[in-house]
């Protein structure tokens, strides 16, 4: 089956063009966060959401942690998939779903170790997909996506073997690894930022070697 490919940090509808040219399945738009690259105000990106249409699917990544800011924050900006890239402290997945019965739901899994495992599985009947990166969500300063790290893959693994739904892997790829990572792992799909990226800028050619590199 091919391997999905969502080009996360995408700042303006220049770069959404850019990555819907050379064949990204979904576009990564990333809110206000504690840390990390990319961060956009609401404002802009519902316009870059304006600008984007089937079948290529556009992702908040949220670092909120209620479904009822869940809930406001999708509607502030018409994403048609919520990336929430923290636990939900109150409220549910059902609750978001209720609202916004269109939504589709990405719960992030830090990886961290064997527990990442069990935490996939108690979720996957409440989520429609789960995303796999290399935060800290524990950390002083809370690290909750765009590390440019790699993970135990390994983990991942193990993770796409058991749970019944979409996993995307994301932390530290680039075009020289991400073959690799798919034949370990076995995703629905992969995520970049930084892998495509120089000096903050999407980068045309890193694109087109990823998106080659993932196609095989």
């Amino acid at each position: 089956m091919r391997t999905r490919i969502k080009i996360c940090c995408i700042s303006s509808g220049d770069e959404a063009k850019t990555a819907m040219h050379l064949g990204a399945d979904a576009l990564g738009l990333v809110a206000k966060m504690p840390s990390g690259p990319g961060q956009l105000p609401d404002w802009l990106i519902a316009e870059i959401v304006r600008s984007v249409h089937p079948p290529v699917a556009t992702f908040l990544l949220t670092s909120e942690q209620s479904s009822e800011e869940v809930i406001h924050h999708v509607k502030r900006t018409d994403a048609n998939t919520v990336q929430i890239t923290d636990w939900l402290s109150s409220g549910t997945y059902s609750d978001i779903r209720t609202s916004l019965p269109y939504l589709k739901i990405v719960q992030v899994i830090h990886i961290t170790g064997e527990e990442s495992i069990d935490q996939a599985l108690q979720i996957q009947n409440e989520v429609d997909a789960i995303l796999l990166d290399s935060g800290n969500p524990a950390g002083t300063t809370k690290t909750l996506g765009g590390t440019g790290l790699v993970h135990d893959w390994d983990i991942s693994r193990d993770i796409v073997r058991q749970v019944n739904i979409p996993v995307f892997l994301a932390g530290g790829l680039h075009a020289n690894n991400v073959r690799v990572a798919i034949n370990t792992v076995k995703p629905y799909g992969v995520d970049v930022c930084n892998g495509v990226r120089t000096n903050g800028k999407l980068d045309p050619e890193k694109l087109k070697y990823f998106i080659e590199a993932v196609k095989g």
